[in-house]
């Protein structure tokens, strides 16, 4: 039996970037379904649309790092908050609230984020 992949279309102006992302985290999982299992990847598809209308408390804004590393001697770049592709922002936010497992990149596949309105994007 083939299972239904609900789509769910969440505007992200004015919420909170921590909120955001562990909501959309638990309907990617499948957490919202009743027949949820830890092994099975249960979830739906996750449209988020304004993400550079996202909020954050405090001043993480100025001040929170965004490191990117090569591996290799001297390739370290560090950006601050408002340097960042609000896109980014976002996907590492709901790829932490994820657990470390073989699923999470099957999980990640679903999400779909859009910086601007939602016109007739999917």
């Amino acid at each position: 039996m083939k299972r239904i992949v609900k789509t769910h279309k969440i505007d992200a102006s004015g919420k909170i970037l921590g909120r955001l992302a562990t909501e959309v985290a638990d309907l990617l999982r499948g957490k919202n379904n009743p027949n949820f299992a830890y092994n099975v990847d249960g979830g739906d598809q996750v449209v988020i649309y304004n993400t550079s209308k996202v909020k954050v408390t405090g001043r993480k804004a100025e001040y929170k790092p965004y490191f990117k590393h090569s591996g290799r001697p001297g390739s370290e770049k560090i950006k601050t908050y408002g340097q960042m592709d609000p896109n980014i922002i976002l996907y590492h936010a709901v790829s932490g609230m994820l657990p470390q497992n073989k699923l999470k990149q099957k999980w990640l596949k679903r999400l779909k984020l859009y910086v601007g309105e939602l016109d007739g994007k999917e």
